[in-house]
């Protein structure tokens, strides 16, 4: 399981750039609207201290980490609903990303062109949940059309699926008419998994990024304070990132050199890495291991998944023969320096399917195919 995520944003808010210093893959970037049109996709490595200390203390033939999929999307202006600055393309893009990355520009800079002539975060960000909820809108309408035919299928069960997609597209369609995400729409579990289908856009989770200078990462600023307010009302979470600091980051070498160069900030880690452990929290993603002479991996999973869908993410098999997992954790490893010491002292269980995986754990799994 890969974090997919999409970044978008108004036009010259730095998507572009931020992009580029995540994935080392320079996206064109220019001082002018719609420079990005097709989106870029690039796969980065979700940074993880944890897996580097198994590394080495297995040293295996192969470290691979979990992986995040950042997509940068072309900027969205009003209008982009109807079509305006080839807004259909670019929405279509969106809603094919597990959640939403919502660059905005919290700096002040004459030379860098705003496509509404002046910094407004606060202006900014409504902006862009018009459009989107507005493009839901548009979907919703036609959804509820083919539902309505559907109606008239006689196969009993089919009725009844389509009846509580109605439903909650019914309670859904009044909060996009104000411009509101469907995600603030109080709904069954049952009418949630329905609305699926609708591949809604406002659905997805969505953390802001604040692309600020580098004196809005020592000290913040009004535009900063203005993208958490509106986080916070949302139960979200804003992290702040200097996008040209991001970029001379990735450039450096070593990782002395980076962590020297965080500190000269005050900074523990990168506002890249702040985003990439931000949208693992909002989508309740968990990280085991695999650990051995061979290789040391990291796996992700959604939060409360059992032992069986942990197997299935390293392969279908795995999950179709689950016999048992021998598990330990990460901190009693590390605590006692080897994987024999962990089983001398009892600390490696046997566990089986109703077993729920917890982040940081070691596990060996046992199957039969």
């Amino acid at each position: 399981m890969a974090l997919n995520c999409g970044i978008v944003g108004l036009p010259n808010v730095g998507k572009s750039t931020i992009f580029s210093a995540l994935t080392s893959a320079k996206a064109e970037a220019a001082n002018y609207p719609f420079c990005t049109i097709d989106p870029n996709v690039g796969v980065v490595a979700v940074p993880d201290p944890r897996l580097s200390r198994l590394s080495s203390m297995f040293k295996p033939k192969k470290t691979v980490p979990a992986i995040v999929e950042f997509v940068d999307i072309a900027g969205l202006v009003k209008g982009a609903s109807t079509g305006e600055g080839l807004g259909n393309q670019f929405l279509s893009h969106i809603r094919e990303v597990g959640m939403i990355a919502h660059v905005v520009r919290c700096f002040d800079d004459p030379d860098i062109i705003h496509v509404a002539n002046r910094v407004d975060p606060a202006d900014d960000i409504e902006v862009i949940h018009t459009e989107l909820a507005l493009a839901d809108l548009d979907t919703v309408d036609k959804r509820v059309d083919k539902l309505q035919k559907q109606l008239k299928v006689q196969d009993p069960q089919v009725k009844k699926d389509t009846e509580r997609e109605l439903s909650a597209l019914a309670k859904i369609r009044p909060a996009l008419e104000v411009c509101k995400a469907a995600r603030t729409v109080a709904l069954e579990a049952e009418e949630a998994e329905a609305v699926r289908k609708s591949f809604l856009i406002t659905m997805k989770k969505e953390i802001y990024v604040c692309n600020t200078d580098e004196a809005g990462v020592r000290s913040g600023n009004a535009h900063i304070e203005a993208v958490r307010a509106c986080a916070a009302r949302e139960g979200s979470e804003a992290v702040v990132i200097c996008g040209k600091f991001e970029a001379e980051l990735g450039d450096l070498g070593s990782e002395e050199e980076k962590r020297e160069f965080l500190a000269e900030l005050g900074l523990e880690e990168s506002g890249l890495s702040s985003l990439i452990h931000a949208a693992y929290r909002l989508l309740g993603l968990r990280t085991f291991f695999t650990a051995g002479e061979d290789e040391c991996r990291a796996w992700t999973i959604r939060a409360g998944d059992k032992a069986p869908q942990a197997a299935g993410v390293i392969h279908t098999d795995f999950e179709k023969g689950f016999i048992k997992a021998e598990i330990y954790s990460y901190d009693d490893i590390v605590q006692l320096g080897t994987e024999k010491a962990v089983r001398e002292a009892g600390k490696l269980r046997q566990e089986g399917k109703d077993y729920v995986v917890h982040d940081g754990d070691v596990v060996f799994f046992k199957f039969n195919v």
